[in-house]
């Protein structure tokens, strides 16, 4: 099926950026607004401790989850925010890189943002995203 989202570049914008600056879906599409997706495990426990890089992962897996079920992949998300608890730069760029390994080709719009804290005890990393699919 083809997908939804249509990635936008231009020119007159910097091509450094791993991610398109805007997307659109047509006006038929459905769109699926994700709830912070977080590092969390079944038993509600947080993954990946102290590191940026397995909470990340996990937040993927967990996202790859919540779309599955609303029937979309990765290759359907229009947008993305990236929340990292860190004023480090290289705690954000270690979730990022996942978080961009992850989607590949498909270089949705995307956020990163730094915050003082998440919502779980341990937590450092969360994943907002909306998709697009057409029935």
């Amino acid at each position: 099926m083809p997908s939804a989202v249509s990635l936008i570049r231009s020119p007159k914008l910097s091509s450094t950026a791993q991610y398109a600056y805007a997307a659109t879906a047509p006006a038929h599409a459905r769109l699926i607004f994700l709830a912070g997706s977080c590092p969390l495990e079944l038993d509600g426990s947080v993954s990946g401790l102290g590191n940026h890089a397995a909470q990340a992962q996990k937040c993927l897996q967990n996202l790859q989850i919540a779309l599955e079920a609303a029937g979309a992949t990765l290759n359907d998300v229009i947008s993305t925010r990236v929340l990292v608890a860190s004023t480090a730069r290289e705690d954000l760029v270690s979730a990022w890189n996942v978080v961009r390994a992850a989607f590949g080709d498909h270089e949705v719009p995307s956020t990163l943002l730094g915050v003082s804290v998440l919502g779980y005890a341990g937590q450092l990393v969360e994943i907002e995203a909306v998709a697009a699919v057409l029935d």
